[in-house]
């Protein structure tokens, strides 16, 4: 699933072809947004808010994607062929010079923008850890959501997830800043004191926002302290190989409600207490 630091690229990517622009042509799929009521408008904004996508246009409405583990956005010229069938084309908006097509994603919808402050999914996300505007306020809110009762007994690595939390971390990120803050994953929310959780959340951000301009995502120049390595991530993806710290055996192991795979050293991140029986998968080094 593509994380804060891809929906800010996304958004920066679409952002030259759309703002600004006004909509000659728009369709969706069936079941799907009444696109038609896109036409004739103009695209005043274009922004990424954790892991959605949301399109403003100056008839009030909003276009809000969600890209899933399959969604993707498209751009092309006019006339240009497509890089994947038109019937994984969830929704379609033509400018005069450019076409920008969202193929695949579960969650396409247009909202009146007014409607926004009560929006189930956006008014309920955390501070957004990419935005701009992310300061103190912000980082004090996302320790005390993080503090909320409801995740005392998450581990931490469930809890990083939760965009209620904070916005914008996904699962690779989640494991490289456990692994930077030298953290155990499985540690409850509860045992961490709050300087723990502030280092997790600025080191989150700034994960994040090293990895907003394109590229391969890296984690591996990012470590505070760390001498400099061969190999884009720390431990993410590499169960079975020497860690690149230490030499340990990473080890992964799927957990939580959402079934997710957290990677982690158990040397560099010891547990206070016998960590659960990890599943090692045998992956290709991803340098």
């Amino acid at each position: 699933m593509p994380e804060g630091d891809t929906l800010f690229r996304i958004a920066a990517g679409l952002r030259p072809y759309l703002a600004g622009r006004r909509i000659v042509a728009a369709a969706a799929r069936r079941p799907g947004p009444r696109a038609e009521l896109l036409e004739g408008a103009t695209v005043e904004s274009v922004e990424a808010r954790g892991k959605h996508l949301l399109i403003h246009f100056d008839n009030g409405l909003v276009l809000r994607t969600h890209l899933g583990m399959r969604g993707s956005w498209h751009r092309y010229a006019p006339g240009e062929r497509w890089q994947r069938p038109p019937s994984r084309a969830r929704i379609v908006l033509e400018t005069e010079s450019a076409v920008a097509v969202c193929f695949d994603a579960p969650t396409v919808e247009l909202f009146d923008g007014r409607a926004a402050a009560i929006h189930p999914k956006l008014a309920a996300l955390g501070p957004d850890l990419m935005a701009a505007d992310f300061g103190d306020e912000s980082l004090a809110e996302a320790i005390r959501r993080l503090r909320d009762p409801s995740r005392a007994s998450l581990t931490i690595a469930e809890a990083l997830l939760d965009q209620r939390a904070m916005a914008g971390v996904g699962n690779v990120h989640k494991s490289e800043v456990l692994f930077v803050e030298r953290v155990n994953p499985f540690a409850r929310v509860a045992e961490l004191d709050d300087e723990a959780l502030r280092r997790l959340v600025l080191s989150s951000r700034r994960l994040l926002l090293a990895n907003s301009e394109g590229g391969a995502r890296v984690t591996t120049e990012l470590g505070a302290g760390e001498r400099r390595v061969t190999g884009r991530l720390w431990v993410y993806d590499r169960a079975g190989r020497p860690c690149r710290r230490c030499g340990a055996v990473v080890r992964s192991l799927s957990h939580g409600e959402l079934d997710r795979l957290t990677f982690w050293c158990p040397r560099c991140q010891p547990a206070a207490e016998a960590e659960p029986e990890a599943r090692d998968h045998a992956t290709e080094d991803p340098r």
